[in-house]
């Protein structure tokens, strides 16, 4: 570890004494850390803070007292109040309203990642004139209202309705709509049945996901088998009930010029499930606090 990273681990560390804590402000990297992390911030210490240019990161701090956000929420910056937008409560009541109203589509596009939003302004922010905003309630709120659900997936702008289908489960009245939309139908294969005129669809990205379905009847699986796109191919190699012999076969049609590609293919096949967690930093004593901010010159 670097020695900024180290000063910065430093700044978050629990129980760090007062004196030590305000050396430490002195340092850039170690100043946003412990103005993002630290749950014991004074009155003075958020002050200095401000002062010293960090203010988005105390602002994405949600251990900060509700007046210091609600201040924040007035500052400036977009950058500032999109941090404050991204996790504040309505506390003072109407702030997330005044932040549903911001002039920069950035800071509403990060009120919509917000997991305290009532069901009626996330409903206004699914009909913000901005596609980003809207696309942001697709990212975030995977539990979203079905209204709000509904608005997205029937939505103006092609990206937003792709995007919802590939997230929520349309309700069936919705589902013939999105199947005849050259936008959305490979996205909502997976909620329809496997049918031949899907298996023969001239868009591969919707053969593709025929051959991923989960109910695909064997007929289509083998007759997706022969597909002349290599994906679809890789997708039927990929299912767990294609034969070991026809797995087998398939995967010798699947190889390609491209080392990208290639990963690709491999991938989908076999997915990793990511590496281990990080190791937990270590506790620094106050005589190795003292050793490293000398170190830094603090």
């Amino acid at each position: 570890m670097n020695l900024d990273a180290e000063l910065s681990a430093l700044a978050a560390q629990k129980d760090l004494p007062a004196d030590l804590v305000w050396r430490l402000l002195r340092h850039p990297a170690a100043r946003r850390s412990m103005a993002l992390l630290r749950q014991d911030l004074t009155e003075q210490l958020i002050e200095e803070i401000i002062e010293l240019g960090s203010a988005r990161s105390l602002a994405a701090n949600s251990s900060v007292p509700a007046d210091v956000r609600a201040r924040l929420a007035e500052h400036p910056e977009p950058s500032v109040r999109c941090a404050v937008a991204a996790s504040v409560t309505d506390d003072p009541l109407g702030l997330v309203a005044r932040l549903a109203d911001d002039p920069d589509p950035s800071v509403r596009s990060f009120l919509a990642m917000n997991d305290h939003l009532p069901p009626e302004l996330l409903a206004r922010l699914a009909a913000d004139p901005e596609p980003g905003v809207r696309s942001s309630i697709i990212q975030h709120q995977r539990d979203a209202p079905n209204r709000v659900r509904r608005a997205l997936l029937t939505d103006p702008d092609p990206d937003v309705r792709r995007n919802s289908v590939l997230v929520y489960s349309p309700a069936s009245d919705l589902l013939p709509g999105l199947l005849a939309d050259p936008v959305t139908r490979a996205a909502a294969v997976r909620y329809a049945a496997p049918s031949p005129e899907l298996a023969a669809d001239p868009d591969p990205a919707v053969r593709e996901a025929v051959a991923a379905h989960p109910d695909l009847p064997t007929g289509l699986r083998d007759l997706l088998a022969d597909d002349p796109d290599t994906f679809v191919r890789n997708a039927i190699a990929a299912r767990p009930d294609t034969t070991p012999a026809l797995r087998e076969r398939l995967v010798t049609t699947l190889e390609t010029d491209s080392p990208l590609a290639e990963w690709v293919l491999s991938y989908r096949r076999n997915p990793n499930t990511g590496g281990s967690p990080p190791a937990a930093r270590p506790i620094l004593t106050r005589e190795q606090a003292e050793a490293l901010l000398a170190e830094a010159g603090l």
